[in-house]
């Protein structure tokens, strides 16, 4: 495999199109093109942002030996795009709804499990007005990626079922908690992430009125 046929299949499965790496990384999407087409060679600069992006060492992305191609292809063989629409898909179909309700895999932790085609789906969660989970998806019987939170009530007038309303607002756009923000009535609903799908850390909190009534602190990316 050549340098760019996996500077190619880097980008395809980390879900950007030539236009969104190149905006990531701050350059003109002609250059991603030329990099992808052989007509050019990312400089040193070039190469470590998208190492940071990727998450995979230089020496992956240059080197032309059997032991890095095999390594970067198995690092790169979850197609992100799908995931990120099936979580969207499982989210939706799982504790808002409260639907897809399983046994309690913890003493006194409330679960949801969902599948479609290759992939399973399982979020699960200990408390109440005080609570921490996590959520995370397989692909056939590998764990590929997942996600903590912790949170709380902090006020009165907490409504939940608002909560549940924001979080089927969940696109693929922004496929962690609610949208960025979210009102109804009195109560707003912000989030807000910094990050990647493969590595991010966020936060929520809903406001009635002017009054914060709840937050949950949120982080997660693709594991291996």
């Amino acid at each position: 495999m050549n340098l760019e046929e996996k500077l190619q299949m880097l980008r395809k499965k980390n879900g950007y199109s030539q236009e969104q790496l190149a905006d990531k990384i701050g350059i003109a999407r002609q250059t991603v093109s030329k990099w992808e087409n052989g007509q050019a060679i990312p400089e040193l600069n070039g190469l470590i942002l998208l190492s940071e992006l990727y998450g995979v060492t230089i020496d992956r992305i240059v080197k032309d030996d059997d032991e890095c191609n095999i390594l970067l292809c198995k690092s790169a063989d979850i197609d992100l795009n799908k995931v990120v629409s099936f979580l969207v898909s499982a989210k939706k179909n799982t504790y808002p709804v409260n639907e897809n309700k399983v046994q309690s895999s913890r003493m006194k932790s409330s679960d949801f499990c969902y599948a479609e085609n290759e992939y399973t789906y399982y979020d699960t969660y200990l408390g109440g007005e005080k609570f921490t989970g996590e959520e995370a998806v397989w692909y056939y019987d590998n764990p590929i990626w997942c996600m903590n939170y912790t949170g709380r009530i902090i006020g009165d007038n907490f409504n939940n079922g608002f909560l549940k309303e924001v979080l089927l607002q969940v696109t693929e756009k922004f496929p962690y908690r609610g949208p960025q923000m979210y009102t109804k009535g009195d109560y707003h609903y912000h989030c807000k992430v910094d990050g990647e799908f493969v590595w991010f850390q966020g936060y929520e909190d809903i406001f009635y009125l002017d009054e914060k009534i709840y937050e949950c602190y949120f982080h997660g990316g693709v594991i291996q």
